[in-house]
């Protein structure tokens, strides 16, 4: 069974930058596709990026140009880089798993990591 666990969340003044990993324990992601799903308080949860297995990249056209996703089939990793960041970019994010990348960004993955907090503020 596959673990997710985020990390490199944590407060950023607007314009700064941060980066997020996912790691997973259970299973190598090398062959899954990974989304990273952000939810700020009081919305429903969307998706802003996904890489497909064979490294496809997805990103949400709301975030494009300053979020990348990027992974290291070596070390089981998937990172969110995150750039020029906004106070509306403050939301928990979360990387899933055991699903497939789409345009749409449906919430469709059955492996959740427990989710990393990043607030932008000054």
């Amino acid at each position: 069974q596959v673990h997710l666990v985020e990390s490199g969340g944590g407060l950023v003044q607007p314009g700064g930058s941060l980066r997020l990993s996912c790691a997973a324990s259970g299973a190598t992601l090398r062959y899954y596709h990974v989304a990273w799903f952000r939810q700020a308080p009081g919305k429903e949860r969307e998706g802003v990026a996904c890489i497909s297995n064979e490294s496809r990249e997805y990103v949400r056209d709301s975030v494009t140009g300053r979020f990348t996703v990027s992974r290291d089939n070596d070390k089981s990793l998937v990172f969110l880089e995150m750039k020029n960041l906004k106070p509306e970019d403050t939301a928990v994010y979360f990387c899933a798993t055991e699903g497939y990348c789409s345009s749409s960004f449906k919430p469709d993955f059955l492996t959740w990591g427990q989710g990393a907090q990043v607030t932008v503020s000054s």
